[in-house]
């Protein structure tokens, strides 16, 4: 019987085969053991067919669990791809020079009044993002500079929310606007388009929150916004014929444009304030040990109790 106990050995050396190499090693093996002794292959035989079943069954489990783990992988590569592929798609909108956006911030500035032929827009999307988040900065900085206590997160999470909510919402109003007017303008064209409108406000709330004083905001809320929503405005005559149409489109922009930085200079401090009056109570800060700490305190209810006091009148 030493061959059997030798032909086993191979087989434990061979392991990691698949299940066919096994069933034809199997084979081999029977056909050897016949020509050796009747009673001892029997034996040998039987314990052979009881390794191998074993055997095939973890073969079959191996390959499930690696047939898993291929479709796991698959999917995880396909949705990389997919991903990367879409980066791609995005990679035009934002392949711009430095030298290209500052130009156009200061061409956002200027409105040309060339009426009969439709006025060039850039289809990129870097110097709107980047002025959006300008703004919201340039609100986080006023909030900070204005008499507010206030929490980090929720601050940062409006500034955000409207920033971005004014760019995108009125971006897709006007382009539905447009599209019901017959204007010739491309929703990434127009998403440009008030982004780099989006540059008078930043100008002009920098400069009104570091320098208080309200006829200064005035002056610069119809010079500086008037002249970005003026080049808004322009671009959008020139790609929309009728006047009705015009009127429409362009009066909606202006008025939303103006408004908004009304809303920005005005009430948004107001209203962020409000927000977090419901959300965590009136902003009194905690007190503190230190002594100087209680004037700030007091100062916040009495402030509190004359908000109060004033929206009970």
């Amino acid at each position: 019987g030493g061959s059997a106990v030798i032909d086993m050995e191979n087989m434990d050396d061979t392991s990691g085969s698949s299940f066919e190499d096994m069933g034809e090693m199997h084979q081999r093996m029977k056909e050897e053991e016949e020509e050796e002794a009747e009673g001892e292959a029997g034996a040998a035989e039987e314990e052979d067919g009881e390794f191998l079943g074993m055997k095939g069954l973890r073969g079959q489990l191996g390959r499930q669990v690696a047939d898993q783990m291929w479709q796991v992988g698959k999917r995880q590569a396909s949705r990389a791809f997919s991903l990367y592929a879409n980066i791609d798609i995005l990679r035009p909108y934002f392949d711009v020079e430095p030298v290209q956006v500052r130009a156009r911030l200061l061409e956002s500035m200027i409105p040309v009044k060339m009426i009969n032929f439709p006025q060039k827009i850039a289809g990129e999307l870097y110097g709107p993002l980047m002025l959006v988040f300008t703004l919201v900065a340039i609100l986080l900085h006023g909030m900070k500079t204005s008499d507010t206590i206030i929490r980090e997160g929720t601050l940062m999470g409006t500034a955000i929310g409207t920033c971005f909510g004014y760019w995108l919402g009125v971006s897709a109003f006007i382009y539905f606007l447009a599209y019901l007017c017959n204007a010739q303008i491309t929703m990434v064209q127009m998403l440009s388009l008030l982004g780099y409108g989006l540059f008078g406000h930043c100008i002009t709330l920098f400069v009104t929150y570091n320098i208080h004083f309200h006829s200064l905001f005035y002056i610069f809320w119809l010079v500086v916004g008037g002249l970005s929503t003026l080049r808004m405005v322009a671009v959008l005559v020139s790609r929309t014929v009728g006047h009705t149409q015009r009127l429409i489109l362009c009066g909606t922009l202006a008025a939303l444009h103006m408004l908004f930085l009304l809303y920005l200079h005005f009430a948004y401090h107001k209203v962020v304030e409000g927000i977090l009056d419901t959300l965590e109570g009136p902003n009194m800060p905690p007190f503190q040990r230190v002594a100087r700490d209680i004037p700030v305190v007091s100062n916040a209810v009495l402030n509190t109790t004359t908000k109060t006091v004033a929206l009970t009148l």
